[in-house]
């Protein structure tokens, strides 16, 4: 697609809190799509993500519902159950145990957090962005027996202010 739009893109791989290969304000739109579970605070994320925006740079981010992780994933995925197992915000540190966590770990395997609302979007207007549009969807119906009941996943597009 990008050839054929004649657009030039350069891929990164690093950790999304820590942008400081970057100079402040290269970037016209970062597009963070559902990372934030991967990472114990997404504060640092979006404040990084403000710094390398330009002035009137866009950030399109998604995350899970918080809610999402109320359930007990095994039953709902086995059986279609939503079980309430886990009070949030959710950890997979203080979900297993010490030991599982390492070995998945170890494996290559990515640890989930849940954040809340305040977290997710509380923390991009604590980085200074202004909040310019949210959105709610789900997954396919297959995915989760809750996107029955609610939308699983929120998007925001935030937008660095330019007072200049």
């Amino acid at each position: 697609m990008a050839v054929r739009e004649g657009l030039s893109l350069r891929l990164d791989e690093g950790d999304m809190a820590d942008l400081g290969r970057y100079p402040d304000a290269v970037f016209d739109l970062i597009f963070h799509p559902v990372s934030n579970c991967f990472v114990p605070d997404p504060a640092p994320v979006w404040s990084a993500c403000y710094r390398v925006l330009r002035p009137g740079g866009r950030l399109l981010a998604g995350f899970l519902n918080p809610a999402f992780f109320l359930f007990d994933e095994e039953a709902d995925r086995t059986r279609g159950e939503l079980r309430v197992r886990h009070p949030l915000p959710y950890s997979d540190l203080e979900h297993f145990a010490r030991e599982e966590a390492e070995r998945r770990v170890a494996a290559g395997e990515a640890l989930s957090f849940s954040h809340s609302l305040e977290k997710q979007i509380g923390a991009q207007l604590e980085a200074g962005f202004l909040l310019a549009g949210l959105y709610e969807d789900d997954w396919d119906d297959e995915a989760t027996a809750l996107n029955a009941f609610m939308p699983t996943s929120i998007a925001t597009l935030a937008v660095r202010p330019d007072y200049g």
